[in-house]
């Protein structure tokens, strides 16, 4: 059972070089933008060109990240509703150093953890924004040493504990939260659906 994680959830939106003026809550980071890939699968129904953009931050591309995340999120969109809402997710994949700098800024803690939610929008806002508007539903950063070091921690796979940091992310992203028991209980089960759809067990 799972019980040591430092997740971290900061209410407000992570501004990147490639996103519009138009967006609110921005705060503008320097990190480089130059390496942002866009991962197209053509044959999903959900595009991931539509619903993702991946960075590699201090950290080498590697395609096994792309599928794991591809699955994951598109799976969490289907499940969520919001195949159609032209929203795109910004998933950062880096270094201990790097998400610890981010922690410290952001939520004034100064240590390194696994994954940090950045959410665009409060719960209620969600499924009200119009259609033909392309937003990004937020940022999830996750350090790719810590899914390593947890997945053997856990005595489970790497595609595991990576899926579960992308789902666990993406719940931020809707507003969900751990904090009280109810809302632990009901995160947790929306995390179990998504990865036992997909078949990816402990």
């Amino acid at each position: 059972m799972k019980n040591n994680y430092n997740f971290g959830v900061v209410k407000f939106h992570l501004k990147f070089n490639h996103r519009t003026e138009s967006t609110p809550h921005k705060f503008q980071t320097h990190f480089p933008s130059q390496n942002l890939i866009l991962f197209q699968p053509e044959e999903l129904v959900v595009s991931m060109k539509e619903i993702l953009e991946i960075e590699f931050l201090d950290i080498e591309e590697n395609s096994e990240y792309y599928n794991i995340i591809e699955n994951v999120l598109k799976e969490c969109m289907v499940e969520e509703n919001l195949q159609d809402k032209n929203y795109y997710v910004s998933i950062i994949l880096t270094t201990p150093d790097q998400i610890q700098k981010m922690n410290n800024e952001f939520r004034k803690v100064n240590k390194a953890t696994d994954v940090l939610s950045f959410p665009m929008f409060e719960k209620d806002e969600i499924y009200n924004k119009p259609e033909e508007i392309r937003e990004t539903l937020g940022d999830i950063v996750i350090s790719i040493d810590k899914v390593k070091e947890q997945a053997k921690e856990y005595e489970h796979s790497f595609e595991r504990e990576l899926s579960y940091m992308v789902v666990h992310g993406f719940y931020h992203l809707m507003g969900y939260d751990h904090i009280e028991q109810e809302e632990r209980k009901e995160m947790r089960l929306k995390e179990e659906n998504i990865l036992g759809k997909l078949n990816i067990l402990r």
